[in-house]
């Protein structure tokens, strides 16, 4: 299959590449000129314009912030559409957005999925978890590009269009979550009870981490961290928001379905950004770079 990748970084490059290392021909497309090299340089061939992939591919994944940006890259390509070129956005995208902009495309008779994609940095190496949504057909004829990008079983069609990116940002929701109940009980252990005579947090997430109910790969990157610092000094807790969170937090308030874990996890990494936050949002941050490379903000010395 011919396949056009828009977005070359760290997630998009690495979409591209397994796609291209499982035999199909990739033709990628970044606005920076360094991302372009890069991938390049990695055996990805390059289109100078996103305007010129219509013409080269059948299927056109993009990989781009959720945003302005997601609709300003369809109106380019839109008019050199061929009839049945698949779209799939594979970023995190909000569910409304995708359905509108299945329901545009589809009078022009372009299928279009939407995908929620998971794995982070180390999806480039074992795979992703794709979550797809959209009509039946498009899904199946794309499903050996899904096979390249995804682990074993982590792909399938969730739903219609908009139900890919709606269970990502569930997803994303319990992630927060998640975390939010590791961190805090990382910070009781550091400066509860023994914080005279400290615990040593990462034999303590070792420990868990075998046989443990509460293991995890959120919990070994947790271990990860906890190996190299347990003091964290350097660091800010500022915790960022990708949005993705918010969106699963205001359905549930739309369809008046309880989640207070999630929006404790949304008030405390809004608070970490008022006040430079604590021991658990500095780890809360330090997983996050872990799997995603999101930025850590140092403190000065």
């Amino acid at each position: 299959m011919n396949v056009g990748v828009v977005g070359l970084g760290r997630m998009g490059h690495a979409v591209a590449k397994r796609i291209h290392n499982a035999g199909h021909v990739v033709l990628g497309y970044d606005v920076d000129v360094q991302a372009r090299a890069y991938a390049e340089n990695t055996g990805i061939a390059i289109v100078e314009a996103v305007d010129c992939l219509p013409d080269k591919v059948d299927i056109i994944w993009l990989m781009l912030p959720a945003g302005d940006i997601v609709d300003q890259i369809l109106q380019k390509l839109k008019p050199r559409l061929k009839p049945e070129t698949i779209i799939i956005d594979g970023g995190n995208s909000n569910y409304k957005d995708s359905m509108r902009r299945a329901a545009d495309l589809a009078q022009d008779g372009i299928p279009y999925l939407d995908c929620g994609t998971s794995g982070g940095l180390q999806g480039a190496e074992d795979g992703f978890s794709l979550m797809v949504g959209g009509q039946q057909l498009a899904y199946l004829h794309v499903v050996p590009i899904l096979k390249a990008i995804a682990t074993k079983q982590g792909y399938g069609l969730v739903g219609p269009s908009g139900a890919g990116h709606y269970v990502k940002s569930v997803h994303n929701g319990i992630e927060y979550g998640i975390l939010q109940a590791y961190a805090e009980g990382f910070q009781i252990l550091k400066e509860g009870h023994y914080k005279d005579v400290p615990l040593d947090l990462a034999q303590v997430s070792d420990i868990w981490m075998h046989g443990s109910i509460i293991r995890s790969y959120l919990l070994q990157l947790a271990h990860e961290v906890l190996q190299k610092d347990q003091q964290f000094d350097a660091y800010s807790g500022f915790v960022a928001e990708g949005g993705t969170g918010l969106w699963a937090e205001q359905e549930a308030q739309e369809h008046a379905i309880p989640a207070p874990a999630l929006k404790t996890a949304l008030q405390v990494r809004a608070e970490s950004r008022a006040t430079g936050g604590n021991f658990a949002t500095k780890l809360i941050a330090l997983i996050r770079n872990k799997f995603g490379g999101h930025p850590v903000k140092k403190l000065a010395p």
